[in-house]
């Protein structure tokens, strides 16, 4: 059975196969990222279909999405928090959309429960803006 750590490492190498990244989860896991709802984004999905659903709008907006250096803060069996960085080009504004998320999640029966990430809204809103 996996971890917390192992399953936030295996979702952030299957970020761009989000069948692959949903089945992580558990059939009633939730992925938010709340602090988008100051952009306007209601980023909260509930279930493996609508987290593959999520994901795969993510790629269509930016089809060049990866999370690269992770740094694991705290590890415990059932819950793991760490930042892992984003940069990609943002095809509708020619921007690059340059991030560092914090991510907590927390693993029940080796499946993803919750992951909450949280991350800079301006450079979101920069990256997304066409002006």
């Amino acid at each position: 059975m996996k971890n917390a750590t192992q399953l936030l490492t295996d979702y952030l190498q299957a970020i761009r196969d989000p069948r692959k990244a949903a089945a992580l989860f558990a059939d009633d896991g939730v992925l938010e990222l709340p602090y988008l709802k100051s952009l306007g984004i209601d980023a909260h999905a509930r279930g493996t279909e609508a987290i593959e659903r999520f994901i795969a709008s993510l790629l269509a907006k930016v089809p060049d999405f990866r999370f690269h250096n992770a740094r694991f803060l705290i590890e415990t069996p059932e819950q793991v928090f760490a930042e892992y960085e984003v940069e990609a080009l943002v095809p509708s504004t020619g921007k690059i959309y340059r991030q560092m998320y914090a991510g907590r999640l927390v693993a029940r029966d080796g499946k993803i429960a919750l992951l909450r990430e949280a991350l800079d809204t301006v450079a979101a809103a920069t990256a997304f803006s066409p002006a």
